[in-house]
């Protein structure tokens, strides 16, 4: 009976076996491909090499480390690891500073190869980079000489990976992504022995957002700063909501400054850029403010006498501001302004230029600002990571975590009050000065860059609604440049010795 029962088990068995053997040259496919797939390591990286740079006539040495930095949830358990390129000098107890794009979700790939690190992608003027125009050179504007380097990847973006169960969207949202940032920076003070370093953090665009937040977080887990750097401001969405006023007065000087570069204010172009722009604000503050507000009640006469000063501001038709009732879109400006030359302007930098495809299109085709300078810096950094930093990977290097099914979380639950659901960063920033009375604010802004307009900084920033003695830790600086200030040689020189100025004043 034994017999006949294994028999009939054998039996049974043997379609399924079948089944398996026809599977396996499928699965062994699969297997195979699963083994061979690049995965971010947990256990940390670090490429190291060496180098130098002659900053103010002076040789700076430094050591350069490309790695990892694999962070963990408050088990201890790892949940992502953050790439991140380090400069420093091995002087004890020296600043360090912090630095990341925005996005959401950009690599810190710009930041690192055109700002203060000690090589830059070589640009200057406002146009498209060609391939045959590709070069690294050393960066004489480096802020080496004055505190150690770190630039740190977003979650998905570079080099940087989720670990475990952790995917894109355990990081994408304003609170979860700063969350990130701060664990990160914690783990790369504990793992150097940094804690006597003087901090500094400094963000580009969506990553001013962040770092109202990262310092809050900072602060409240025991890591005070010295100073937070804010380079192309963007801290405050709220204002950017159909309906509001405040973003078209945000817009407007940047308009202003834009018309001024390009040259088509209807009277004698003024000499002083900066005496201009004052004008435009008291302008914008006054009678501009006081007509928005007024909505479709105001007079004819009002809505006349306001739309003839913005053309004479920025030289658009008086015809086109009124029927746009004194509200100008950010893209109708971009294609309306030099209209008649046959282009249309940036938006990241407005002195960047490019024909556009249909010449009554109320809409760029794209902003040259972007493209102009993309194919540069990923081939230098490809490069330079490979050849210079010795960085060796399966990953592939992704310029934005931004893939098919991505969404960002947008809501933002701030010190006080309940979740906002389109966040506002300044609350926290101003937050962690009260908490910290010594910390440093510096505002960075590129006079023809309306993504994140310089007004509205500064609107944000009087909105923190400080004490006079912390508004005093608050300093601004504008050059005649775009959002990425760097791209321009002059204004990044002149940005350099600013941002060295202010850590003088910090360290004091």
């Amino acid at each position: 009976m034994k017999f006949v029962t294994a028999l009939l088990l054998t039996a049974l068995a043997a379609p399924s076996l079948a089944q398996e053997k026809r599977q396996t040259p499928r699965d062994a496919m699969v297997a195979e491909a699963d083994a061979a797939t690049a995965r971010a390591p947990v256990e940390e990286q670090a490429f190291v090499s060496k180098g130098s740079v002659s900053i103010k006539g002076k040789a700076v040495a430094y050591t350069a480390t490309a790695g990892t930095l694999t962070i963990r949830d408050d088990n201890a358990r790892p949940t992502g690891s953050l790439f991140y390129t380090a400069y420093t000098t091995g002087e004890a107890n020296r600043p360090v500073t912090f630095f990341y794009n925005g996005g959401p979700g950009s690599a810190t790939i710009w930041l690192h190869m055109g700002s203060f690190g000690p090589v830059r992608v070589t640009s200057d003027k406002p146009v498209y980079v060609t391939p045959d125009q590709y070069s690294v050179t050393q960066n004489p504007w480096s802020l080496l000489d004055k505190t150690d380097i770190v630039f740190i990847d977003a979650m998905g973006a570079g080099w940087s990976r989720p670990l475990g169960d952790k995917t894109g969207k355990d990081f994408n949202g304003v609170d979860q992504d700063a969350d990130a940032f701060a664990r990160a920076i914690m783990r790369y003070v504990s793992k150097n022995n940094r804690w006597k370093s003087p901090k500094f953090i400094l963000g580009e665009s969506y990553g001013t957002l962040r770092s109202g937040v990262v310092a809050r977080m900072l602060e409240e887990r025991g890591l005070s700063l010295h100073g937070v750097a804010l380079l192309s401001t963007i801290m405050n969405y709220g204002v950017r909501q159909a309906g509001y006023d405040q973003n078209h007065m945000v817009l407007f000087p940047g308009y202003a400054a834009t018309a001024w570069y390009h040259g088509t204010l209807p009277g004698q172009k003024s000499a002083d850029l900066d005496a201009f722009v004052n004008d435009v604000r008291g302008f914008v503050a006054g009678p501009y403010a006081a007509a928005l507000a007024k909505g479709s009640s105001i007079s004819d006469a009002e809505k006349d006498a306001v739309a003839r000063q913005m053309n004479a501001y920025t030289g658009l038709p008086i015809d086109f501001i009124k029927r746009a009732n004194l509200r100008v879109d950010l893209q109708h400006f971009q294609t309306e302004l030099l209209r008649t030359r046959g282009l249309s302007i940036g938006r990241l930098d407005t002195r960047y230029t490019l024909p556009p495809t249909d010449l009554n299109a109320d809409s760029p085709d794209e902003d040259p600002a972007g493209t102009a300078i993309t194919g540069a810096y990923i081939s230098a950094f490809h490069d330079y990571a490979v050849k210079t930093l010795g960085v060796k990977t399966e990953l592939p290097y992704k310029l934005t975590a931004r893939e098919p099914g991505y969404s960002w979380d947008w809501s933002h639950r701030p010190p006080r009050g309940g979740v906002q659901t389109t966040p506002n960063t300044a609350v926290d920033l101003a937050f962690t000065m009260r908490a910290n009375p010594k910390l440093k604010i510096l505002f960075l802004n590129g006079y023809y860059d309306i993504a994140t307009p310089f007004y509205g900084a500064e609107f944000d920033a009087s909105h923190m609604l400080l004490p006079a003695d912390l508004n005093r830790n608050i300093k601004f600086t504008y050059y005649q440049s775009g959002h990425m200030i760097y791209l321009a040689e002059s204004e990044l020189a002149k940005m350099r010795d600013d941002v060295a100025a202010w850590y003088d004043e910090a360290l004091k």
